[in-house]
């Protein structure tokens, strides 16, 4: 997603970092260049690098397309079956199009931060959370969140 000077947007570079080993780290849209400087190596066992650069917010169907092809590939009913953990930093509404995108196809547990939409009332923000499992991203506790995403897929 999106990505601005704000001190809270260290959370998306935090969790990055924490990822275990075998995990990978795509990245879609301005939030990237947090992460391009730093050496994520390769997924232990393979010559795939961690860390995987799927484009700006543009590309965002095309990196959904790159997650459906996967599940077809592995078997997998939905993208929402796969150790796949979506975590939207909100900027600006380009973000916003990308995460109405996502909940139109289906995809679920999104996490999005590091502040939501101040056009979100709360009435539609339960709506959301209910129908689609959308979670408010914890800044000031990326690891809490990281434990979490493990622990569904």
């Amino acid at each position: 997603g999106c990505d601005g000077s704000e001190g809270s947007r260290r959370y998306y570079q935090r969790l990055a970092s924490d990822l275990p080993p075998a995990s990978m780290v795509l990245t879609l849209g301005c939030a990237k260049f947090r992460l391009l400087g730093q050496d994520f190596g390769a997924v232990p066992g393979t010559d795939l690098p961690r860390l995987l650069d799927m484009g700006q917010c543009n590309d965002a169907h095309a990196a959904i397309q790159v997650a459906v092809a996967l599940a077809k590939a592995i078997g997998a009913a939905s993208v929402n079956d796969l150790p796949l953990s979506i975590d939207l930093s909100w900027f600006e509404q380009k973000a916003v199009a990308v995460l109405l995108s996502l909940l139109h196809l289906g995809v679920r547990d999104i996490r999005l931060g590091p502040s939501l939409p101040a056009f979100v009332t709360p009435a539609a923000l339960a709506i959301v959370q209910e129908r689609f499992g959308l979670k408010h991203a914890d800044m000031k506790h990326p690891e809490e969140d990281l434990a979490a995403m493990l622990r569904s897929k």
